[in-house]
């Protein structure tokens, strides 16, 4: 999925980082640290825990390259294995642009439309949220 922010790089990258700014701009309902990261608090390492519902999906960040890239892995959660996402964020003239996109394979056969039609849903949501917090005009995303 992609997004488009009047925002920097940094200032994306900063809230992607933040876990704790999650429950505000994405559709996650709460967030916690189970583990620091090595460097630093939500550093390479960190596993973070959200909650959604009845769904708790523990995630691990595993490539920050600072205003460019946030990548996380699913350590549980949801019935998938190698989920993988990477949030690539461009700088552009008039702010940044955002590029959400995961993969997987699922574990139950046959389930793996439905989980990428969910997930896509999910993610879409997320760039949505991100650009509104982000952006002094507001919401401007393409798929």
């Amino acid at each position: 999925m992609r997004g488009h922010t009047t925002a920097s790089a940094d200032e994306v990258y900063a809230l992607l980082q933040d876990g704790a700014s999650w429950p505000e701009w994405s559709p996650l309902g709460s967030f916690r640290l189970m583990r620091r990261g090595k460097d630093q608090r939500e550093g390479l390492g960190a596993l973070r825990l959200f909650r959604t519902g009845r769904i708790n999906s523990c995630e691990e960040v595993v490539e920050l390259v600072p205003g460019r890239r946030f990548s996380y892995a699913l350590r549980s959660g949801l019935p998938l294995r190698d989920y993988r996402a990477d949030v690539d964020l461009t700088p552009v003239a008039d702010g940044t642009e955002i590029h959400w996109h995961s993969s997987f394979t699922a574990k139950i056969p046959g389930t793996g439309g439905l989980y990428r039609r969910t997930l896509s849903r999910f993610i879409r949501r997320c760039v949505d949220g991100l650009v509104a917090a982000t952006s002094a005009a507001g919401v401007r995303s393409a798929p």
